[in-house]
C-alpha cells in the first residue's frame, strides 16, 4: 500500500511540473523546474526521442520539448517549413520571457540550434547532437544552396511515391540510424506518420540551409556530441573539422560505434557527456 501511495505522489508530482501546448509550428510538452532547456528533435521525430533525457533533465532544469509542425500528432503547416518553424521558437522564447536558455538539438534539431545562433539571438550554450551546418554539402559534391527547389524529379517522386514504397524506404534509413531493431521500428513509424508533403518540402528546407560561413556569428559555448558510424571516426572527426571550421571555438566528443541516434545506442554515454556539458 505504501509502495502505491508513493507511486501516486511521484506521478502527481510529475504532473504539477508537466503541461503541452500547441502552436502554429509546433507542440512543446515543459517538464521540470530550474533553468530553461529547449530540446529540439531530429527530421521526423516527435519530443518522445528525448523521453529518457528528460528524466534526467528535469531534476533540475525546465525542459521544453518540441515536436515540430507536420510531425507525430501536430497539424502541418504551410511551406516554407523550416522558416516557419525558427521564426515560431524565437517568438515562444520572447513570449514566455526565457532569458539564455540552453539550445539541444538533435540532427535537423542541431542544425536549427545553430542558426537560431547564427541569428544573433542569445543563449546559454548550444549542445548539438549529430549535426552539421549544412547537411546538404554532406549529400552532395558540388552543392550550392540555390540548387535545392521545392519543384524537383526527385521530391515529384517521394510525393505519389505508394504507402507500401515508402515505408520500405523509411525502414532502410532507420536500419541505418540505430543499431537495437526496437528502436528501428519507433524511427520507422516516425517517418510514415509524418505529414508526406512536410517530409518532402521541409527536407528540401534542411538541405537548403547552409549555415557553415555564418558560424563565425555565434558567441555562445558550443559542445558537439557526434557519432562515428558508418564510416568510422577518422571520417567523421574529417567531416567535423571541414563542416564546422568557421566556429571560433567548440567542444566535441565522439560517441565511438554509435549511429546517427546516439540517445538510443549509447544512452550512459549520451547522458554523461550532456550533464558534463551543462555542468562546464
Amino acid at each position: 500500500m505504501k509502495r502505491i501511495k508513493k507511486l501516486l505522489f511521484g506521478l502527481l508530482l510529475f504532473t504539477a511540473f508537466s503541461s503541452t501546448a500547441q502552436y502554429n509550428s509546433f507542440e512543446v510538452k515543459v517538464t521540470g523546474e530550474g533553468d530553461p532547456i529547449l530540446l529540439f528533435p531530429g527530421f521526423t521525430c516527435t519530443g518522445e526521442v528525448w523521453n529518457a533525457t528528460v528524466n534526467e533533465l528535469s531534476k533540475n532544469y525546465e525542459c521544453h520539448v518540441f515536436t515540430f509542425a507536420g510531425f507525430g500528432d501536430v497539424p502541418a503547416i504551410e511551406k516554407p517549413w523550416l522558416p516557419k518553424v525558427k521564426e515560431g521558437i524565437l517568438e515562444y522564447v520572447s513570449q514566455n520571457k526565457l532569458e539564455n536558455p540552453v539550445l539541444l538539438g538533435h540532427s535537423l534539431g542541431g542544425a536549427l540550434a545553430l542558426w537560431m545562433a547564427a541569428d544573433g539571438n542569445s543563449f546559454k550554450e548550444l549542445i548539438i547532437v549529430d549535426a552539421l551546418p549544412s547537411t546538404g554539402a554532406l549529400m552532395m559534391p558540388d552543392f550550392k544552396s540555390e540548387y535545392m527547389v521545392y519543384d524537383s524529379p526527385y521530391n515529384k517522386q517521394l510525393l505519389v511515391m505508394s504507402d507500401s514504397d515508402f515505408e520500405a524506404m523509411a525502414q532502410q534509413m532507420a536500419n541505418s540510424m540505430t543499431k537495437e531493431k526496437s528502436n528501428q521500428e519507433i524511427i520507422k513509424n516516425w517517418m510514415i506518420q509524418a505529414d508526406r508533403e512536410t517530409y518532402v518540402y521541409g527536407y528540401t528546407d534542411l538541405l537548403k540551409l547552409d549555415l557553415r560561413e555564418d558560424l563565425a556569428k555565434i558567441n555562445s559555448p558550443v559542445t558537439i556530441l557526434a557519432a562515428t558510424e558508418p564510416y568510422g571516426l577518422e571520417m567523421a572527426k574529417s567531416t567535423y573539422d571541414l563542416q564546422y571550421k568557421a566556429l571560433k571555438e567548440y567542444t566535441i566528443e565522439f560517441a565511438n560505434g554509435s549511429s546517427h541516434f546516439i540517445m538510443y545506442d549509447q544512452p550512459q554515454w549520451f547522458i554523461e557527456n550532456l550533464k558534463n556539458a551543462l555542468n562546464d
